[in-house]
This record gives structure tokens, sequence and C-alpha cells, in this order.
């Protein structure tokens, strides 16, 4: 194994997927070159991760799954999602896109399946299996991984990194992709090292929040529906009493609060609003069906099963697990009641429950709980043709060192393959 004393071609700082993918595509390109005819030998790459093992974070991704991509096959589609950073990223999507996710993990014995939002999978269901696929990519190209190996920080000269201080020694080399991630899940090693170096080398770094993140409610009612999931529903959102912004989709109930693909991709901007007001939302439901018509509905329900219990009956309106919630939590009737006991007036309060079940935002949880996180560096210092650093000469950045805000579904996977791939060709 080559030690401290040899100078590298490229040192790679970070061993999650786009400090894997820029270290495999790095050492790739020298060792097809070499086998070319071309008289450059090929690129030695090193590969410093802090943990005992690359792709820890990688192995939990997606709830154990991994959500590899989203098969949105239209970069410009595709990029739309990215906000801000969208005309930022059509250079690196156009070299390493979605397409090619799907072909190199399929090249490589991994074929995807596709999900509800167009979510992509291993076939198997198991993120160890990507992370597998990595490893054996970084073993193929002949990178030297060494684990166990917190990088300290940076040596430069001039407007160059010389070399990378680790508690395993020095290590210099011409290039060095810094793939250290942001802050989110900081027990996997994500403890926002390279945004310290970052802003030491004279980048901006925009400070991390929680962007992709389940949200705290006050309610008990909510609480105590902790399991219970959510299909097809509609959440509005409020910043001191005036709407802000309604979405549709899946939610889950916690123990602190909502969670689910819903709530995740609200997280962001839920933040934003909490730093200017206090924020309340309302679910609805039955987000299809309007008042008069879920009304004539229950109408009939309550008229077909008259002599039932109302609680019965509740539950037969209501989508599973949570017609308990509604009598106790919202002072409708008792629940052992006969339907046909339920007043005009106790029927309407009914229906604006279920069209507009109050709550109140508390809180975001924590970078402990968060998919993903923002902050870092932003796009604007980085040539993203090549993911060069715009104030350092040899330097490259990649995946969520970059401040990019995304939804959950892929895409923040998708950056780190793109990025990764684009640092990878360009060193």
């Amino acid at each position: 194994m080559r030690g401290a004393n040899m100078k590298y071609d490229v040192i790679v700082i970070g061993g999650g997927a786009s400090g894997m993918m820029a270290a495999g595509r790095a050492a790739e390109r020298g060792k097809s070159a070499s086998t070319c005819g071309d008289s450059t030998r090929g690129r030695s790459v090193l590969l410093l991760e802090k943990n005992a093992t690359v792709g820890k974070k990688l192995d939990i991704t997606g709830g154990g799954r991994c959500n590899i991509t989203n098969a949105e096959f239209d970069r410009h589609a595709f990029a739309k999602h990215y906000g801000t950073a969208e005309q930022f990223l059509y250079s690196p999507l156009s070299q390493f896109g979605v397409q090619d996710t799907f072909d190199f993990f399929t090249k490589r014995d991994l074929p995807l399946v596709v999900e509800a939002r167009k979510r992509a999978f291993p076939q198997s269901q198991k993120s160890p299996d990507v992370t597998r696929v990595m490893k054996k990519y970084l073993a193929d190209a002949g990178v030297t991984v060494l684990t166990n190996a917190a990088a300290l920080g940076l040596t430069c000269v001039g407007n160059r990194i010389t070399e990378v201080i680790t508690k395993n020694g020095t290590f210099a080399a011409d290039a060095f992709i810094i793939a250290t991630g942001g802050v989110s899940h900081p027990e996997t090693g994500s403890t926002g090292d390279g945004f310290k170096w970052l802003t030491e080398l004279g980048h901006t770094v925009h400070p991390p929040t929680p962007t992709i993140v389940p949200l705290k409610a006050g309610e008990k009612w909510v609480k105590s529906l902790a399991g219970i999931s959510l299909t097809s529903m509609k959440i509005t959102f409020f910043a001191d009493g005036k709407r802000a912004f309604s979405k549709k989709g899946g939610l889950l109930f916690t123990h602190f609060g909502l969670s689910g693909p819903l709530i995740l991709n609200s997280a962001s901007a839920v933040a934003g609003l909490l730093k200017e007001a206090d924020v309340t939302a309302t679910i609805d439901l039955f987000p299809d069906t309007d008042f008069a018509a879920l009304e004539k509905q229950i109408i009939a329900k309550i008229e077909a099963n008259k002599n039932k219990d109302f609680k019965n009956v509740l539950a037969e309106i209501l989508p599973p697990g949570m017609a308990k919630a509604i009598p106790h939590l919202f002072a409708l009737p008792e629940a052992n009641i006969k339907a046909h006991s339920l007043t005009k007036e106790e029927r309407k309060r009914l229906i604006h429950i279920l069209k507009a079940a109050p709550l109140t935002i508390t809180g975001l949880m924590g970078f402990d709980r968060s998919v993903i996180s923002d902050g870092g560096v932003p796009l604007t210092e980085v040539d993203t043709r090549t993911m060069r650093s715009l104030k350092v000469e040899n330097l490259y950045l990649t995946g969520d060192v970059l401040h990019i805000n995304r939804p959950s579904g892929g895409y923040s996977l998708q950056l780190c393959w793109t990025t990764g791939y684009v640092a990878g060709s360009s060193v």
C-alpha cells in the first residue's frame, strides 16, 4: 500500500456516495488512458475516510432501501427540482444524468426498480447492495482506500492545496476533491468538517439547516396517531394566520409530530416561515371532495347505518386508524352513541374537521433526523462544468458540501453521483 511519503495525483476526502464516485471515476480514467496507448501513467487516487468503512451513510439511506435516483429522464425537467441551482446543473447532468445512473448500476448487476413518484431503488431493496457496488468500483479502478483516517486540515501554498493532514500522517497530491458531506445524520460522520476548511480557503459557506426533516407539532391528537400514515391528503401551512402554501401527498404521524414524503418536502419552506412567524397548518383528509359532496357522503353513510355505533360508522368514513382520534380530541359526541343521534351542527363540525384538522407547527427536528441538510459553498463559486473551485485552482467540490436545496425522492443521491462523476472526470 502507498504510504504517506508518496505524492498522489488525486486525494478524495470523504467516502460517501459522491466521494466514492469521484475517486472511482478519477482512477478509472487514468487506468483507461494508460491502456489505450497514452504515455500518461494511470492516475493514483487516495480516498480518505474517517469511519471504519466507506459508505456508512449510504447503508442507511432511504430507510435501508436506498433511493438511488428519480426516474425523470428529461434533464431540464429534472433540474427544475433544484430551485435556484437549476441553471448551474444543466452541464453536469448532461455529463452524468439519470439514465447514466441507471446504466451504471445495471451494468454492475444491480438493476433498479421505479416506484411511486418516480423514485428508483435497487431491485434488491437493500442499501448495502449499493455500497457493495461502489466498493467494487473503487477496487476495480485501483483506488487506495484508507479508513479510520480523519482529515484534520489542509496545507496551502499560494492558490493551491499541497497536502492533507490526517491522524495517520500527511498526504500530498496534485489535486484534491472535498466530498465530506453536510451535517445530516452526524452519527455517520457527516459533521460538517469540510465547511471549516472551505471557509479557511476563502469560500463563502452558507450555514447549514436541516432541509428535509420531520416537523414537530404541538397537539396531543397528532402524537396519539403515531405510526398511522395517510397516502393522499393535503396540508396547508399558515404564517401568522395567513395562508402560505399547500401540498398534496403522503403523511406519517409520529410521536413528535409529522413526517412522510409530503412533510419532508415541505420542511425547507416551513423553516423559512418559522423564522418570521407563528406557523399553523390544517390537514384535509379528503382533498378531492368538496364540503358539500363530503356532507352528502356522510349523510348517506349515516342513513345506511343509523342504528350502528357512531364510532363504527366513523371508522368506515375515515382513513384507517384516524377514527379513534376524532371523537375525543375534537369534542365530538361520545363514540358509543348511535349514528342517528348525530345532530346537524355536530355533523357539520365533523366535516370541518375532516377538511381542515388544525395543528400547530412548533419547529423542525434536528440534524440527527434530517435526511438532507443544505448549507455549504454557493454554486457561484464553483465551475459546475468541472466542479472545480473558483477560489482554489486544484480543488474540486462534490455532493453535500454544495449549497443546493433539493426535495426527497432520489434527487440528493443523483446530485452525488453527478457531481462526483464530473469531478472525477475533470481532475
